[in-house]
């Protein structure tokens, strides 16, 4: 079995969104059993947040960076059903598609602001999207800008270069400011 954390590298160190899509492309068919077979816990855990702040009768979830739908999937599972799923790898849309758990999947750079309109979503998910050279942290105000008042935007970063990405200063300014403000956080910052 391939080292997921190998490949994972591999996709950091692509330059580029094309060649970020492309890393995407060439790993969505062995995504799902590498991550799980190495332990990967982060649909499990950012699920778990949903279902604590966020009533599956609330309305829509926004999946963003949704990759093969491991995340949609286990929402669907705790009764969610209205999912919206966007990534940028078609590749890994189409694998989430074949689970039939969102009511829509597009292709999506979040790079780029996100063809939703303002207070649209319940809650906003980004497992695994915001690592090295993939989504900027300007993203976090459309996530905010597509999420209902009162709503919820749940996502990780990694601790190790969430610095360097300029995550924590963006995060940091948001949690300033007087919309945002912080309800949980996972045991390990």
């Amino acid at each position: 079995m391939t080292n997921a954390t190998d490949t994972l590298e591999h996709v950091y160190n692509a330059e580029g969104m094309q060649a970020i899509r492309e890393s995407y492309e060439g790993w969505a068919s062995n995504y799902d059993a590498e991550n799980i077979g190495n332990g990967f816990r982060l649909p499990t855990i950012g699920v778990a947040f949903v279902a604590r702040h966020v009533p599956n009768d609330e309305g829509p979830i926004l999946d963003a960076g949704c990759g093969t739908g491991l995340v949609g999937e286990a929402l669907a599972i705790l009764g969610y059903e209205d999912i919206v799923g966007l990534d940028i790898s078609p590749a890994m849309l189409k694998f989430a598609e074949r689970l039939e758990t969102y009511n829509l999947l597009y292709e999506q750079d979040l790079g780029r602001p996100i063809p939703e309109a303002d207070n649209s979503f319940a809650a906003v998910t980004c497992f695994g999207s915001l690592g090295p050279g993939h989504a900027p942290p300007d993203c976090l105000d459309e996530f905010i800008r597509v999420t209902r008042p009162g709503g919820h935007v749940i996502f990780n970063v990694r601790p190790d270069t969430y610095e360097e990405q300029g995550l924590r200063a963006k995060i940091d300014d948001l949690l300033a400011g007087p919309t945002v403000r912080e309800v949980g956080r996972s045991g390990k910052s």
